[in-house]
């Protein structure tokens, strides 16, 4: 196991009816902005029980965060926040409102554009904080200092960091109102981002191991209860808490990690718009057939422990691994090629073009560049 500090500082409040606890956890004196995405919260009382959470707060509202958070739409909210002085910001909405929050809470004391500041995290002088309301799982941002955001005019997509929510409420009866593609979106983001920090180097940490795969194994026994029944309180509660857990940290500790994937995947979604959990149902399974020498032995341990696959030879069983993880996103409804929604050679070479002139290597060996990417990319095909 390698040297590692952990900090979480996030409070998390799960469960029914813990929108209220807003009240008790945001001081009452703050100047306050609460973001959301479309409005789908007022169709499901999420928007209800939050103002009533606030009523004795003053606060403004700024709406339109979209799926893919774009720079554009948040260089407004950072305008309204500086005009009105912020100095809290409670998120209300799935990853991307949370992203994008994190990103408004990094410029708004700052001088320097939104974009420059994700691309160059040392720009920040100041973090105003702030909180999320959860009612989408799938990024993690929630408990985590993490967040992806997009540029149009650009057509780029690139993580930053800076803080962590001061707390986070997780209530899963919020869930119940989403489309089954989102959930689909979800799951498969949830399964990648744990998969980004197990399916690396084997024999580093079993501890870290067997959690990565408890929580694959909740995301498999748990998908088909929530796609099937989205009012199933327990099934939504299991898979909910395993997005958090998929990405606050709590498996990474001391191992080698990948993230290949997502960088292959915010690629697609900046040149084409697909969503994002879409994009690594793509590509993971692409990407584990053609890294399968270097991570072999872990891909066996994955296929024995996550599958219950032990027969046949090292080849044919990493093989039935990858198969089954494809099967299991196809099981959610989700694409697994590029061919399936019309892309071409013509965003290989774009991306192996991109990548190539940013220098970029990607995955834990650190070699999966331009080059490697396109024979990734059209084994999607």
């Amino acid at each position: 196991m390698k040297n590692f500090t952990f900090l979480n500082p996030t409070k998390l409040i799960f469960g029914k009816g813990t929108i209220a606890q807003i009240a008790n956890e945001i001081p009452v004196d703050v100047r306050l902005m609460v973001t959301f995405g479309g409005g789908s919260v007022k169709q499901n009382g999420v928007y209800d029980q939050v103002k009533n959470a606030l009523k004795n707060h003053n606060f403004i509202e700024f709406w339109g965060i979209e799926p893919n958070p774009r720079v554009e739409t948040l260089r407004r909210a950072v305008e309204m926040g500086k005009t009105h002085d912020t100095n809290y910001l409670l998120a209300v909405g799935g990853g991307s409102v949370a992203d994008g929050t994190k990103l408004i809470a990094a410029s708004i004391r700052n001088a320097a554009d939104p974009w420059e500041i994700v691309r160059n995290g040392n720009l920040v002088d100041e973090l105003i904080p702030l909180a999320t309301v959860m009612t989408l799982p799938a990024t993690g941002s929630e408990m985590n200092a993490g967040a992806v955001i997009s540029n149009d005019a650009t057509t780029e997509k690139f993580a930053f960091y800076s803080q962590h929510p001061q707390f986070s409420i997780l209530d899963p009866e919020t869930t119940f109102s989403l489309p089954h593609e989102q959930i689909a979106y979800g799951i498969c983001d949830t399964f990648v981002h744990v998969m980004e920090q197990y399916m690396t180097v084997s024999g580093e940490s079993p501890l870290m191991d067997r959690w990565a795969e408890g929580v694959l194994l909740t995301l498999i026994e748990t998908a088909p209860k929530v796609m099937s029944d989205k009012h199933d309180y327990d099934a939504m509660a299991d898979y909910m808490l395993s997005a958090t857990m998929g990405l606050n940290g709590f498996i990474a500790m001391g191992v080698t990690e990948d993230w290949a994937t997502h960088q292959i995947g915010h690629e697609l979604t900046a040149l084409h718009g697909i969503s994002h959990g879409q994009t690594l149902a793509i590509v993971l399974p692409a990407l584990l057939s053609i890294m399968r020498g270097q991570k072999m032995a872990k891909l066996l341990q994955y296929g024995e422990r996550v599958w219950g696959i032990t027969q046949g030879g090292p080849y044919e069983r990493s093989e039935e691994a990858i198969r089954r993880t494809e099967e299991f996103f196809r099981s959610l409804g989700l694409a697994t090629r590029l061919s399936e929604l019309g892309i071409g050679e013509s965003t290989i070479t774009e991306i192996q073009n991109r990548f190539t002139s940013r220098g970029s290597r990607h995955g834990e060996g650190r070699n999966i560049d331009g080059a490697k990417t396109a024979e990734i990319l059209r084994a999607c095909l």
